[in-house]
């Protein structure tokens, strides 16, 4: 199933799991997010809980891995460990700001997952709507594991949803920007203006409107 339980020492580990297993929890999720800085689309949470007996190897921060190795890395993912994805809107984001509208994602994956012991959380503030115990952990994906695994599906699922609305709106390069304010992007919005899934609250696409 390429899973086991060794882990690359220089990468994210199961230390903060395992003491939480120590002291009686059972279903642990590891919390992250991705998409607090583009100017388009959802900002995207997923939350994971890892089998200890079949962790998937090569689990590490998203960002470290390439594309080709997080795609690898998915389907094991979701074979071997419980997965809850959710997201927060444009509206929610404009409505509620960025980081509330991150956490709010975070609060909808964690509820997605039924029973959850301990939530590791990828930061350094817990949801203020969260009800069940929580830690969070600066640097979390490069740390956790099981925060590893969740900015994996994070990302990859909000890459595809991105994917999805450059079809719809061509021009602004979100198949491969994912959104964020690159110079194409940002000289779009100039000649083709503002779409519906542009973060009105936003600089860039603020001082446009």
């Amino acid at each position: 199933m390429g899973c086991m339980n060794a882990t690359d020492p220089s990468g994210p580990d199961f230390t903060f799991e395992e003491d939480l297993i120590s002291r009686g929890a059972i279903c642990i999720a590891g919390v992250d997010e991705v998409g607090r800085g583009p100017l388009a689309g959802p900002v995207t949470a997923a939350a994971v809980i890892l089998d200890p007996a079949n962790i998937p190897d090569g689990l590490n921060d998203s960002k470290m891995l390439s594309r080709k190795k997080r795609e690898a890395l998915e389907p094991l993912i979701f074979a071997n460990a419980e997965v809850s994805i959710a997201h927060a809107t444009v509206e929610e984001i404009d409505e509620i700001n960025i980081l509330r509208a991150s956490h709010l994602a975070m609060e909808r994956a964690i509820a997605g997952l039924g029973r959850v012991d301990h939530a590791l959380i990828d930061g350094n503030m817990i949801p203020r709507g969260l009800i069940i115990p929580a830690t969070t952990i600066i640097k979390g994906d490069a740390r956790s594991l099981s925060i590893a695994a969740a900015s994996i599906v994070a990302k990859i699922c909000r890459d595809r949803i991105m994917v999805g609305l450059a079809q719809q709106y061509p021009g602004y390069g979100w198949d491969t920007n994912a959104g964020y304010g690159s110079k194409s992007h940002i000289s779009a919005l100039h000649r083709l203006g503002v779409t519906p899934h542009h973060r009105r609250s936003f600089k860039p696409v603020h001082y446009m409107l």
